[in-house]
C-alpha cells in the first residue's frame, strides 16, 4: 500500500484558526496544497473559553482547507501555547548497553529517564515535548550526536516542555468535535522558530518574538537547540484594543484603522495627515491626525519589547544572540515594528516569513502570520506524521490526494510504539532521528 506524503497544520489562535496542506517534494522541501482560515472568537490568550465557536471556526477552516486542496484532513498537528504552559529544565543519565556503543535504545532511555528526573510536576500538568540539550559520553562534552560513540555513561540535560492538562484537553475535546483527530501537539514557540530560522541563526544564537493575536511567545535558541522559552499576555489585539479607547470607536473599526494607517514608531513619521473614521452606530465621522494614531500604537508595542528584553536578559543568554532577533506573527507587520523592536532589543532585527516553501500556493502563505501553522507543518514532516491510514484520501470534491511510495517511519501519528526502536537507516543525521522522538514520548 502506498503511504500518503501528506502534512497538515492547524493554528487555533486567539484572532484566526488556520489550517495548512502540504506535502513533501522531491528535496524534502514543502510544497503546499491548500490552505484554509477563519475568525476565532472562542479563544481568549490562546485559552479555549468557548468550545462551540471554537469548533465552528476549526470545521470551517479545514472545510477550506479540504476544498482548495482536493484532500480529505483526518489528523493534524496542532499548536499549543499560553500562559500555562512552561519549560523545565531535567538531567539525566544513563549505563549504554552492553555494547559499549551508544544507539538511539539508549538515547530513548535518556529522554525517558529526564522525563522521571522532573520534580513539581503534579497530576495537574503533562508533557508535550522532552527536547533533548546536550550529551556527555563518558568524558566528551559537547557531543551533538551520540549515537554510534564508544562510552560507559551517557549523561546531560533535556528541555521539557509541559501544560495543564484541562487547558490542553480542551483544545483536544475541539478538535475531535469537529471531526478531526489529534496527531501530535507541538509547542508553538518551537513551531514558529523552525518556520523562520535560518540554520546559521540557529547555531549561532537568536530571539524568535511571535506576536500573535492574544499572546506574545518568545523563544531562545542557541548552539542549534532552543534554550528559554516564555508567553507575554500582551499582543496584537491589545494594541487594536488601546485604538479603540483611544478614537472612540468600535473594535472591527480600529483594526482596520490599525492595519491601514498604525506605525509602530512615530520616528518614522515624515509627514501628518488626517484620518477619518467611521463613527459608532451612525453617528457622525470623525478624524485625527495619524501622529496620534502612532503615538497610541507605539506605547503598547514598546511595552511588548520591553517585557521581551526582560524575559531575554532575565534567561542570562543576551550576550549569546550573536544573530540578533526574528519577529514574526501577525503582529509583526505594522511598519516601524522593526525600527522599534531594533531600539528597544538593543538587537538585529528581522521580519521572519515562513523558510523551505518550495511549490504549490507558497505566495499565499508567505507571511509572518501564517508562520506559526507553516512551522506545524514543518515539524509533521521531520516527524514523519502524515496522513493517518497511510494514505491521503480525496476531498468530497472526488479529485484524487497526491500519494508516494516512501515507507512511513515510526511516529505517534501511525500509533507506533515508543519503546521499540527506530528502522532509520544509521546514516540520518541525529537530528532528524531525535525530533521523531518528541511526539513518541
Amino acid at each position: 500500500m502506498l503511504k500518503s506524503n501528506i502534512v497538515i497544520g492547524l493554528d487555533i489562535g486567539t484572532t484566526k484558526v488556520c489550517v495548512v496542506v502540504a506535502e513533501k517534494d522531491d528535496l524534502g522541501k514543502l510544497n503546499v496544497l491548500g490552505k484554509g482560515r477563519a475568525n476565532s472568537e472562542g479563544l481568549q490568550r490562546a485559552t479555549v473559553v468557548n468550545i462551540n465557536k471554537t469548533v465552528d471556526a476549526i470545521s470551517k477552516a479545514v472545510a477550506d482547507a479540504e476544498r482548495e486542496s482536493s484532500i480529505k484532513i483526518k489528523g493534524v498537528n496542532v499548536g499549543i501555547s499560553g500562559a500555562h504552559v512552561h519549560c523545565i529544565y531535567s538531567n539525566s543519565e544513563v549505563s549504554v548497553n552492553q555494547s559499549g556503543i551508544v544507539n538511539e535504545s539508549d538515547v530513548r532511555r535518556f529522554l525517558e529517564k529526564a522525563k522521571t528526573n522532573i520534580r513539581y510536576l503534579d497530576i495537574d500538568h503533562e508533557i508535550i515535548h522532552v527536547i533533548p540539550q546536550e550529551f556527555i559520553v563518558d568524558d566528551q562534552e559537547g557531543v551533538l550526536d551520540p549515537i554510534g560513540m564508544a562510552g560507559m555513561i551517557m549523561r546531560g540535560s533535556a528541555y521539557i516542555v509541559v501544560g495543564l492538562r484541562t487547558k490542553i484537553r480542551n483544545i483536544k475535546q475541539c478538535i475531535e468535535k469537529a471531526g478531526l483527530e489529534v496527531n501530535a501537539m507541538t509547542f508553538e514557540p518551537v513551531a514558529s522558530g523552525l518556520a523562520v530560522m535560518k540554520e546559521s541563526e540557529k547555531r549561532s544564537g537568536t530571539v524568535v518574538i511571535d506576536i500573535g493575536g492574544g499572546t506574545t511567545e518568545v523563544a531562545i535558541y542557541i548552539d542549534g537547540a532552543i534554550r528559554y522559552s516564555e508567553v507575554i499576555k500582551v499582543a496584537a489585539n491589545d494594541v487594536t484594543h488601546d485604538v479603540a479607547f483611544g478614537v472612540k470607536a468600535l473594535n472591527d473599526v480600529a483594526e482596520d484603522v490599525k492595519i491601514r494607517y498604525g506605525c509602530a514608531w512615530t520616528k518614522l513619521l515624515e509627514e501628518d495627515e488626517e484620518i477619518t473614521i467611521d463613527g459608532i452606530e451612525g453617528r457622525p465621522r470623525k478624524s485625527l491626525p495619524k501622529s496620534s494614531l502612532t503615538v497610541i500604537i507605539e506605547a503598547r508595542m514598546m511595552e511588548i519589547f520591553e517585557l521581551v528584553r526582560d524575559i531575554i536578559k532575565r534567561s542570562g543568554y543576551y550576550e549569546y544572540l550573536n544573530a540578533g532577533a526574528i519577529i514574526t506573527g501577525g503582529g509583526s507587520l505594522l511598519p516601524g515594528t522593526v525600527e522599534l523592536a531594533r531600539d528597544i532589543l538593543g538587537l538585529d532585527v528581522r521580519t521572519g516569513y515562513p523558510e523551505g516553501v518550495s511549490g504549490g500556493i507558497k505566495d499565499a502563505v508567505n507571511n509572518p502570520m501564517y508562520a506559526t501553522v507553516m512551522g506545524l507543518v514543518a515539524h509533521s514532516l521531520e516527524n514523519s506524521l502524515y496522513q493517518e491510514h497511510g494514505m491521503a484520501e480525496p476531498s468530497s470534491a472526488g479529485q484524487q490526494a497526491a500519494a508516494c511510495d516512501l515507507p512511513q517511519s515510526d511516529s505517534a501519528a501511525a500509533g507506533a510504539d515508543p519503546s521499540q526502536e527506530s528502522q532509520q537507516p544509521a546514516g540520518n543525521k541525529f537530528v532528524d532521528r531525535l525530533k521523531k522522538f518528541w511526539d513518541q514520548l
